[in-house]
């Protein structure tokens, strides 16, 4: 049976976050790579010039840690983030924790459609 919260090659849009106001016309995309329960990858868009992530995923439980830089400022942001993924309007939705030197946050991402 396949896993059907396999990570491996989607994209994820940024939906809403309480650290910011998020551009719907540009908004920031995760896309992911997963492996063995090892999830990896790249984001950028809105307010971030470049980020990356790795971690793991277990079931439909993703914990990751993360570093991006700001686009406005060139400031290096680190943090860790826990994520509950879950079926939403025939894909995948990610509700997000995260931490950084700011305090916690939640953003809410979805994912988009195959290019």
């Amino acid at each position: 049976m396949s896993d059907s919260f396999d990570l491996d090659g989607r994209r994820f849009g940024m939906v809403s976050s309480t650290s910011s106001t998020v551009d719907p016309d540009s908004p920031t995309v995760f896309d992911y790579h997963e492996r063995d329960g090892m999830v990896w990858g790249e984001y950028e868009g809105d307010t971030v010039r470049i980020g990356r992530f790795v971690g793991s995923r277990e079931g439909e439980r993703l914990s990751v840690r993360f570093t991006h830089v700001v686009d406005a400022t060139g400031e290096v942001v680190g943090g860790a983030a826990e994520s509950r993924i879950e079926r939403h309007d025939g894909g995948l939705r990610l509700v997000e924790t995260f931490h950084t030197a700011d305090g916690e946050q939640v953003s809410v991402c979805a994912e988009l459609p195959a290019q």
